[in-house]
């Protein structure tokens, strides 16, 4: 497969922030807040600190991914779970089948606070690391391209992070040359964990203990079952979330699955697309149909390491 440099580039001010109303928050509430949480996700929650976040996947028993989500403490006991708002209500009743007896009461946190990605010239701060300012909290994010990335959360009657309006396609844009896609109702449980190159962002530990679909995952990771990966990928049109893609000399199957897909003002978009990686050694791949619209590979910011 040969990668190409980045085509299209996108022109953004120094500074600008968008309102993720398509986001909302759970929380986590009680002294076995963190425990159990530890239980229920791929990262380690157990031994989350003050000043970092998680990124972590939420699994169904076959290790395929329902959620991925950022987590982090808010206050002594409390912790806040970011996902997709389209996929809240789901998780949120998931998540609360298994509390039995922990000491952790969930609910649905969206009303109490805004999220807000912004983008900003300063590289200060390691991915996942957080800060707070006043009521502030600032999760900084793999970045997009040049673009340092953070998701800021405030109180929803709070100022504005920025006075410039970041599009929602721009940082869908940037959010794909980041490497990042997040599960959406198109893509729910089509995945597992290092098919999305999770564990490539720091969204899987494998030396903590069991949660569901565990076995899947570590299996995957250790005994080289894996035979697919998210590669990025850009094309002249549109595509959307769970679009099939499918390979060239192939054309009866699907070859991969779009998890993310940005447009761009001149009638390109950036995907990116979990893809059989024995596909990738020959022909071409297209969206669609084996006639569809060709997908150029363009490089991740990230390596992908072989698990075979």
């Amino acid at each position: 497969m040969i990668i190409g440099a980045m085509m299209t580039k996108l022109e953004l001010p120094s500074s600008a922030a968008l309102r993720l109303s398509d986001w909302g928050l759970i929380r986590a509430q009680g002294e076995d807040a963190a425990k159990f949480l530890h239980g229920q996700l791929t990262q380690d929650f157990a031994l989350l600190g003050t000043e970092q976040a998680r990124l972590a996947g939420f699994c169904s028993a076959k290790g395929r991914l329902l959620a991925t989500l950022v987590g982090w403490k808010d206050g002594a006991h409390d912790v806040l779970l970011a996902l997709p708002a389209e996929l809240l209500p789901a998780v949120l009743k998931r998540l609360s089948m298994f509390v039995m007896r922990a000491k952790c009461k969930l609910s649905d946190a969206s009303d109490e606070l805004a999220l807000w990605g912004l983008i900003e010239p300063e590289q200060d701060g390691a991915r996942w690391s957080l800060a707070r300012t006043g009521a502030q909290t600032r999760i900084r994010l793999p970045d997009g391209g040049a673009c340092s990335r953070w998701l800021l959360v405030q109180a929803p009657d709070a100022e504005a992070p920025s006075e410039t309006v970041l599009s929602a396609q721009d940082w869908a844009w940037l959010e794909a040359e980041a490497g990042l896609a997040w599960v959406r109702s198109a893509t729910q449980e089509q995945f597992v964990p290092q098919m999305l190159n999770l564990e490539l962002l720091g969204g899987v530990n494998f030396q903590k203990g069991c949660y569901p679909g565990q076995e899947v995952v570590a299996r995957s990771q250790y005994r080289g079952t894996l035979k697919r990966r998210t590669f990025l990928y850009e094309l002249q049109g549109q595509a959307q979330p769970g679009q099939e893609i499918f390979h060239s000399e192939d054309p009866g199957q699907p070859a991969g699955l779009v998890a993310l897909a940005a447009a761009h003002a001149d009638g390109c978009s950036l995907v990116l697309a979990e893809t059989k990686i024995a596909a990738l050694d020959t022909g071409s791949l297209h969206l669609g149909s084996a006639d569809g619209p060709l997908l150029s590979p363009r490089a991740l910011p990230y390596e992908l390491k072989a698990l075979d």
